[in-house]
């Protein structure tokens, strides 16, 4: 497994970003042998690319809105995408073959809900690992939920209600595309 980051794109340092994070996302690679699986993935780093030429290369969404880089790569590395589906009145999405929560992926990815209908969590059962789009964050203070970003109507007891079935998976590595790496303890602190 690979992590990176890199600014996002639609950070401004003039605004210091949404609700106060930094510049910098990330993005995850894993290898499952045959494919090289991109998550949300930012320009991946030479090191990526080198590899990715051993492999077959797919991109997965956590989420649409993180479609980042992910024409870029789709165009340089020719990857077929995983997208979960559009917000209403998005006007050019990226296309691919959509998902929705349950849906067990031919690349050996499950989705499970998350904080809105079309922001997902992913799990790699081999890798014992859930990656996070936007449900889950950490902002420099370990892994939260983000309550300013949960949608109208939605209490955080609800959204901790809707992601505790996570526990019943043998989570080893919590993948947040708003932080770095974390294990199962942060995870459990998180929806505590």
């Amino acid at each position: 497994m690979w992590h990176w980051e890199a600014p996002h794109p639609e950070w401004k340092t003039s605004d210091g970003g949404p609700d106060g994070w930094g510049p910098e996302v990330s993005s995850y690679a894993i290898d499952d042998g045959e494919r090289l699986l991109l998550f949300d993935p930012l320009a991946p780093p030479s090191l990526v690319d080198e590899f990715a030429a051993g492999r077959r290369p797919v991109i997965v969404l956590t989420c649409p809105w993180h479609e980042r880089d992910a024409r870029s790569v789709v165009k340089q590395l020719g990857a077929p995408v995983f997208v979960p589906p559009p917000d209403e009145g998005n006007t050019d999405p990226i296309g691919g073959t959509g998902f929705s929560p349950g849906d067990r992926l031919p690349v050996g990815v499950e989705a499970f809900p998350g904080m809105e209908p079309n922001d997902l969590v992913l799990w790699i059962e081999s890798r014992r690992a859930l990656v996070f789009g936007d449900t889950l964050v950490d902002r420099g203070r370990g892994l939260e939920l983000p309550v300013t970003w949960l949608p109208k109507g939605m209490t955080r007891a609800q959204a901790l209600e809707t992601l505790r079935p996570l526990l019943e998976l043998p989570v080893e590595l919590v993948l947040p595309t708003h932080g770095t790496p974390a294990d199962r303890a942060a995870l459990e602190r998180a929806l505590s």
